[in-house]
C-alpha cells in the first residue's frame, strides 16, 4: 500500500508533540499491512466528510484519508477531534 500525504497533513504532523509523531509511526507500520486491522479502529466518515475514512492513533489522535485507489491512500489530516470540522 502506497501513503502519500497532503500538505495540510504535514503541517499538522510537525506540530504534534514527539511520542503522538512515534505512535503515529507505528499506526502506519500496521496500516499499511492491513487498513483495517483492529488495532486501528478504522472507520468510515459522514456529512460533508462522507468520502473519507479515519484510524486512530491513540485515544485523541487520528489520521484522516482517503482510498485514491487500490494500491494508493492520501492522508488528508491528523490531529484531535478538530480535525472532523
Amino acid at each position: 500500500m502506497k501513503v502519500k500525504v497532503s500538505p495540510r497533513f504535514e503541517k499538522n504532523y510537525k506540530k504534534l508533540p514527539k511520542e503522538v509523531k512515534e505512535r503515529a509511526k507505528q499506526r502506519e507500520l500496521i496500516f499499511r499491512e492491513n487498513p483495517f486491522d483492529s488495532r486501528l479502529k478504522t472507520h468510515k466518515l459522514s456529512g460533508r466528510d462522507k468520502e473519507c475514512w479515519a484510524f486512530s492513533v491513540d485515544y485523541s489522535y487520528r489520521i484522516k484519508f482517503i482510498f485514491l485507489n487500490d494500491e494508493e491512500i492520501l492522508f488528508l489530516d491528523i490531529g484531535t477531534h478538530e480535525i472532523y470540522r
